[in-house]
């Protein structure tokens, strides 16, 4: 039985991105893409060079030049002052170990920070506050003029590589295989100063931290190299779940969770986290796992969703849900409930994974009234967007002006629905030839 991928047929009904527009001026591999409002965003990767172009026409807005090595980390940092509405900012961090703020409006340089001691890895934006932080081999809190308002203490030489805000003015950050969390607090001395403080530590997972995402207010998630996915609580910090065996759980519910598979560990890796407020959507090594958060438990998955490891997974309307690959592919996925049918006896246990041995009666009995008991759910492919000539990064979705994806091959695509495209190309040759007739008339 061939699995979805290798079945989908060419004409992909469900596929609204039929146009394409390439836009080029990156030397090296894009990593980043950051919305900056509505129709506009900013590229950066390995040139150390930032890129803002229009999501619309594709049009190049802005070079901007500052950096003299690859960008590491961005983010954008809108300005609270409702006086500025159009202040549009974003900060860069490089390996050239500084981090600095652009006008979008104007693509110039506002501000450089060159006081750090290694390479910044993550920036996070605490809007609220009007600060942010930037994580390497400390963390460190500014403000919108770039004061530096207060840092850790030298953490690891490996560093924060990721950073999550939490509710009462605390952040996650991942530290090698420990989540540290951090609180600010505020000068007692009525300045706008911040103090930052170490509340907590934990060690749950048994390798490097690579992925980490807010579900809402009370909830997050982490996910490791060695396949593991905690969910925590938010306030209070506790464990609440863990998935650690994905490529048992979803067929075999009731399989034991010691029994390891000797997989390598990119094939297991959880490289990307999405959610909505229901599931969390797992990229793990080539496939995506659907984790239902209330009843804690895999309900879907695509154990092969892409022929190398998938790099980005976002959530789209309509319980629809993207993801990119190293293997250049753009994949648009469905979540669907499968209909319901009799239960049949379903093989279980280790060795019935590889067709060893029989299943034994219990374990049939057990595997029928998980069955009955569960909504069943499958990723049905419903588009293929291959457009690029290596491993797809990330993307970022528009709406209805369509797609941005980036790539190695220095490339970003533009996706657009051809059907919308073509509709507005019609609508403006009319208007002109409207115009064109009202102008004889005259």
């Amino acid at each position: 039985q061939k699995s979805s991928v290798q079945t989908i047929g060419e004409e992909q009904v469900q596929n609204p991105y039929t146009e394409l527009l390439v836009l080029k001026g990156h030397q090296d591999i894009v990593r980043f893409l950051v919305q900056i409002d509505d129709c506009r965003f900013a590229s950066a990767g390995d040139d150390g060079i930032i890129f803002l172009w229009n999501a619309q026409t594709g049009e190049k807005l802005f070079e901007l030049h500052g950096h003299t090595h690859k960008i590491t980390a961005i983010t954008p940092f809108s300005s609270s002052d409702s006086s500025e509405e159009n202040n549009h900012l974003i900060l860069t961090a490089s390996a050239d170990r500084t981090v600095i703020v652009w006008d979008c409006a104007t693509g110039r340089q506002v501000q450089k920070v060159s006081c750090f001691h290694s390479t910044v890895k993550c920036l996070t934006v605490l809007q609220r506050l009007d600060v942010w932080l930037s994580g390497g081999s400390d963390l460190c809190v500014w403000n919108r003029k770039l004061d530096l308002l207060c840092k850790t203490s030298h953490l690891t030489d490996a560093g924060i590589s990721a950073l999550l805000e939490l509710p009462k003015n605390c952040v996650a950050a991942a530290v090698g295989k420990e989540l540290i969390i951090f609180r600010l607090i505020a000068s007692s001395d009525k300045s706008e100063g911040w103090n930052v403080f170490e509340v907590k530590r934990l060690v749950d997972h048994q390798d490097n931290i690579l992925s980490l995402v807010s579900v809402n207010d009370l909830t997050f998630v982490t996910g490791s190299h060695v396949g593991e996915l905690i969910v925590w609580d938010a306030l209070d910090w506790t464990k609440q779940a863990s998935e650690c065996n994905f490529w048992d759980s979803s067929v075999h519910p009731e399989a034991q969770p010691e029994i390891k598979l000797s997989q390598s560990p990119n094939e297991t890796s959880v490289q990307h986290l999405a959610s909505d407020e229901e599931c969390v959507f797992a990229a793990v090594g080539k496939g995506i796992y659907v984790y239902n958060l209330q009843m804690k438990r895999v309900i879907a998955c695509q154990r092969t969703a892409h022929d190398s490891s998938v790099l980005h997974i976002e959530t789209l309307p309509n319980r629809q849900l993207m993801s990119c690959s190293e293997d250049g592919s753009v994949r648009i996925w469905e979540l669907r409930e499968k209909q319901q049918l009799p239960a049949e006896p379903v093989p279980t246990g280790f060795f019935n994974m590889w067709g060893f041995g029989r299943a034994n009666k219990q374990a049939n009995q057990a595997a029928k009234k998980v069955q009955e008991n569960t909504p069943m759910h499958f990723l049905e492919l419903v588009g293929d967007l291959i457009g690029h000539s290596s491993a797809v990064q990330m993307f970022l979705y528009f709406g209805e002006l369509g797609l941005a994806t980036c790539s190695a091959d220095h490339l970003i695509i533009l996706w657009k629905d051809g059907e919308r495209e073509s509709r507005l190309r019609s609508l403006t040759l009319f208007q002109k030839l409207a115009q064109d007739s009202d102008l004889q008339l005259k």
